[in-house]
């Protein structure tokens, strides 16, 4: 007997509450999970992302996919984390969790498979200490700067119920918002408002 395709993950937009929903720690690397990893890495190709967490397509467990290339600009000094990760992309990352952030922040514009089509300027820690277990691998502990620190702050904001739209500052955020509702509306998301936390 033939196996049909399986179907790509559908990714969740703003305005749907799995994506406002906090994430449960993953218990145990089982087949099951595994094979939840691997929908995530093919999801995020598939959408064109460089990220991707469990809760974008509706599943509630600590888990991201990340494919984040090394920085073009070889003169630019590497964390870690960079090294470490970045030439083993993509990976998956199981129970995630930020040990501590630098004090020091920059402005980026970003963007989001679950928000499409919309970029703004976010705030966020230029460098960061993450400890997570690889899918296939063990668990580690590293500093991670650069994009990388940026993309991992991203999905595991996914993990807390939080979409970066409600982290723009004035007057971005008005900026977008137009187009913010128009996705909400394509949702079919009723009496939903965008709780900001900046």
């Amino acid at each position: 007997m033939l196996m049909g395709k399986r179907k790509i993950a559908v990714v969740k937009v703003l305005g749907e509450a799995c994506l406002h929903q906090k994430a449960k720690p993953v218990e145990k690397i089982t087949e099951e999970i595994r094979g939840l990893g691997a929908r995530l890495v093919e999801a995020m190709y598939k959408y064109d992302g460089v990220g991707l967490a469990a809760t974008q397509i509706g599943v509630p467990l600590r888990m991201v996919a990340l494919h984040v290339d090394l920085p073009k600009d070889a003169s630019l000094p590497l964390s870690p984390g960079q090294r470490e990760l970045c030439p083993k992309m993509p990976v998956v990352l199981v129970n995630p969790k930020i040990e501590s952030l630098s004090s020091v922040t920059e402005s980026f514009e970003e963007g989001c498979l679950s928000v499409p089509g919309v970029y703004a300027p976010v705030e966020r820690p230029v460098s960061m200490v993450l400890t997570a277990r690889l899918l296939d691998g063990p668990a580690f502990t590293l500093d991670c700067g650069g994009f990388l620190a940026r993309a991992v702050q991203h999905e595991l904001d996914h993990l807390e119920g939080i979409v970066f739209v409600q982290r723009v500052k004035s007057p971005f955020f008005e900026e977008i918002l137009p187009e913010l509702k128009k996705i909400i509306k394509k949702a079919g998301a009723k009496n939903y408002q965008i709780k900001r936390i900046v």
